[in-house]
């Protein structure tokens, strides 16, 4: 082939050195439209398949990145008939068949990164970073051959001369160096994962990992914008991770109800009676009766005195019943953390705490599924004769002002 093209270009006597010129780029032009060409049918040809991973290759642009690639091959073979800029022109040359070459090798990394994360082991493990890395060291050793062409040296010499420039690139490529460190330690340690939900305050980022790279973590908020986190600064500070919610197949439920604590009392017969046709508490008031009357009896207790014994109050049967209530509910995890407490009484009344886990872990689903037992908890409150602490309002003074008015 090179000697046919060849003889296509007349001898130096025949034409002067400028046609020669002009003839060799023509046909340096006709075999980049020729490569452009065969690109196009290989690509109609790969779309076709039936093979997925190489629709990959045409999206990263791999095959048409060496379209060029021949027609320099070309150039290059003949560069000594452009006489006196024949040398220059070989050098510069060379350089974009690198270029070329590294432009390739970057498209099918990036290729072969896309087809990585179509497969069942890459779910939640990404290798961009250690693929950056990688290219990043191409680009260098690139960088170095195109230098050592133009100055005439062997690549190996400046390669070789790196280890004096160390302190040099250690400081030009920090970021570079501890994002890497980073890349590792987190893909190695399985700190974080592609689709975990992240909640970092320091950078204002609070939703789901959609990307891990050499230098920065994405995180598409609950408001779907997106936070870029530098890669080193996640292991350098901290962060949460609620993978281990999901996983659990639980997600907590950590709320208090605040009662106003002079509504607190013990329950009269009156009270008991209604108490024992509630579903919920039937069990519990039967044993709770049989358990006081029992302790009152061994210890003989004159119960004309309410203060004596042990008597059921309703703050103590409000908590049986959320108890009860919530072990009946359909959303409320079995296998998890089941804690319904009073706390220390506060200003603002006694804080009745439920610590339970939900079932579900989509975020919509278990505000709805809490909202709704607090709407119960929250309407059920009067009828055990208590009530719900909250600081006056306008329409609280608005009734004092009427009652004040009837006086």
């Amino acid at each position: 082939m090179i000697e046919y093209l060849e003889s296509l270009i007349p001898a130096d006597a025949l034409l002067p050195s400028v046609a020669r010129a002009l003839i060799i780029i023509v046909l340096a032009g006709v075999i980049y439209l020729l490569s452009r060409i065969a690109m196009k049918i290989t690509h109609k040809i790969i779309i076709k398949s039936k093979i997925t991973w190489d629709d990959y290759m045409i999206k990263r642009k791999v095959i048409s990145s060496l379209v060029p690639l021949p027609a320099l091959l070309f150039l290059y073979q003949f560069t000594n008939y452009f006489e006196h800029s024949g040398a220059i022109l070989a050098k510069f040359v060379s350089a974009l068949v690198i270029v070329v070459l590294l432009i390739f090798f970057g498209n099918l990394l990036n290729a072969m990164n896309d087809i990585y994360k179509t497969l069942e082991i890459s779910r939640g493990k990404s290798i961009k970073g250690f693929i950056q890395v990688f290219m990043i060291i191409l680009y260098i050793l690139g960088f170095l051959i195109i230098v050592s062409i133009f100055i005439n040296t062997n690549p190996l010499v400046l390669i070789s001369g790196l280890g004096a420039m160390t302190a040099v690139l250690m400081l030009i490529f920090k970021d570079t160096i501890l994002s890497f460190v980073a890349s590792v330690r987190i893909t190695t340690s399985d700190i974080i994962q592609i689709g975990d939900w992240l909640e970092v305050p320091k950078f204002g980022a609070d939703g789901d990992v959609i990307d891990i790279s050499l230098y920065n973590v994405q995180i598409q908020n609950w408001d779907k914008t997106i936070t870029n986190i530098p890669t080193y600064k996640l292991i350098d500070d901290s962060f949460k991770n609620w993978r281990g919610m999901q996983e659990a197949g639980g997600r907590r439920i950590m709320r208090k109800i605040l009662l106003d604590i002079s509504s607190v009392k013990f329950c009269d017969d009156e009270m008991i009676a209604k108490f024992e046709e509630i579903n919920y508490l039937k069990d519990y008031i039967t044993q709770k009766k049989k358990e006081l009357l029992e302790y009152n009896t061994k210890h003989k207790v004159d119960d004309s005195v309410v203060v004596n014994g042990r008597r059921m109050t309703n703050l103590g049967t409000f908590r049986a019943y959320i108890a009860s209530y919530l072990k009946h509910h359909p959303y409320i995890h079995k296998d998890l953390i089941f804690l319904i407490r009073q706390l220390e009484p506060e200003k603002d009344g006694i804080p009745i705490q439920i610590y339970v886990f939900v079932n579900q872990t989509a975020w919509v689903k278990y505000e709805d599924i809490q909202s709704d037992i607090f709407d119960h908890l929250l309407a059920v409150v009067p009828e055990f004769g208590l009530r719900v602490f909250q600081n006056p309002s306008s329409y609280n003074f608005e009734k004092i002002a009427e009652n004040l008015k009837r006086i």
